[in-house]
């Protein structure tokens, strides 16, 4: 560990490198490719790297990036069409402390965390808050079709199943899945844009993969919206969406499921056979208390579907708890008698604010906890588009 600066300002541990300066070259040249001037770039003998970027826009934007080398080589019991990068800073014996990203602590520079495929031309984009504190010694895979196509189309995201393993007892992502981002150097300024509103915002993967996909198109990326682009993701105003966080404790620190509820307040409230409907912020308490015309209260609990469906098409929503009590893994499943009905919001794999309803009592059940949810399920022909529609 250093203790010393970059670019004359502290962003954390800086760590002694070397034989990494053909990957910062890399990014240099991906700056410049991206329409970008490098005013300033730190040490290749340091990491981070930070690089003071300016645009033709006149915007200016501080990058600070943690790199990993990718590499082709093949791996023992590892599959052949793979790719590997590794977290390596420090020597062996420091991996066993923490090691906490660097961040502007005034939100102006942006932070990013990349594997570096020199070989093949193409970055790999890694979720920096899900990979805060930096797991030093593991490493990190892609497929070789998805680097190829992000070769073939400059700009590939996809969702991959992440695990608890050595470095940590439960998943990285509360939903067990994260998203890639690969892509092209001529798209390294793009996918700090990306980075940037979705740190800011601490997007969860869902949502940081509608985003991602938003930005494909190298037009979609460019463009200079007058609104915000998660205010037209969202279909809401910055005020609206400072009010939800602000209004509910669990979203002091996330938005993560909060835009999901509201909309899913706002149809519930003006649909025809809903009577009442009370949104409660209580731990260990479902979302929304439902009364229907008919007299029945029904608990509702609201998740978000991921954005891949299964090989038949149907949806599936993850039904689980972030993590378990001490001592007590079933805790971090739902009781079957918790809720009466899960709202599946689709936005993330329909880009639409709508919702499917489905009853607990009809839903899987946990192979080792019976009287549990199954944390994965899938929301099939009889989940219903509206509560009263909902076979009970």
């Amino acid at each position: 560990m250093e203790d010393e600066t970059i670019a004359r300002r502290a962003f954390g541990e800086v760590y002694r490198v070397s034989g990494r300066a053909d990957q910062y070259e890399f990014l240099i040249n991906a700056v410049e490719a991206s329409g970008g001037r490098v005013i300033y770039a730190s040490d290749t003998n340091r990491a981070p790297l930070y690089l003071g970027v300016q645009m033709d826009s006149d915007e200016r934007l501080g990058l600070l990036v943690y790199p990993f080398r990718i590499t082709h080589k093949v791996i023992k019991n590892r599959p052949d069409d793979e790719v590997r990068g590794q977290l390596r800073y420090g020597s062996e014996e420091s991996w066993k402390r923490e090691h906490p990203v660097g961040r502007d602590v005034a939100g102006v520079d942006v932070t990013m965390i990349l594997g570096v495929d020199l070989e093949a031309g193409i970055i790999l984009g890694l979720d920096a808050n899900l990979w805060d504190p930096l797991p030093m010694g593991i490493s990190f895979y892609a497929k070789d079709a998805e680097i190829d196509q992000a070769k073939d189309s400059g700009w590939h995201v996809w969702e991959k199943i992440n695990r608890a393993g050595n470095k940590r007892s439960e998943a990285r992502s509360p939903t067990s899945l994260e998203t890639v981002v690969a892509f092209t150097p001529d798209r390294l300024v793009d996918y700090a844009r990306l980075e940037r509103r979705a740190t800011s915002l601490r997007l969860d993967p869902p949502l940081r993969y509608s985003a991602a996909l938003a930005m494909a198109s190298r037009d979609a990326a460019d463009q200079a919206p007058l609104r915000h682009v998660l205010e037209e993701q969202f279909a809401l105003t910055s005020q609206q969406i400072l009010d939800i966080i602000g209004g509910r404790n669990r979203l002091a620190v996330a938005v993560r499921g909060g835009v999901a509820e509201y909309h899913l307040e706002l149809q519930l409230q003006h649909a025809p056979d809903v009577a009442s409907v009370e949104r409660l912020d209580l731990d260990a308490q479902h979302d929304f208390n439902v009364t229907l015309d008919d007299g029945r209260i029904l608990r509702v609990e609201c998740k978000n579907a991921s954005p891949k469906t299964y090989a038949n098409g149907d949806f599936k929503v993850e039904v689980q708890k972030t993590r378990a009590s001490q001592n007590d893994p079933a805790s971090r499943f739902y009781p079957v008698d918790g809720f009466d009905v899960v709202a599946a919001c689709l936005f993330s794999p329909t880009g639409r604010w709508e919702f499917r309803f489905g009853a607990t009592a009809t839903m899987n059940r946990h192979n080792e906890f019976p009287d549990r949810l199954a944390p994965m399920q899938a929301v099939t022909g009889e989940w219903a588009s509206s509560l009263s529609d909902l076979v009970f």
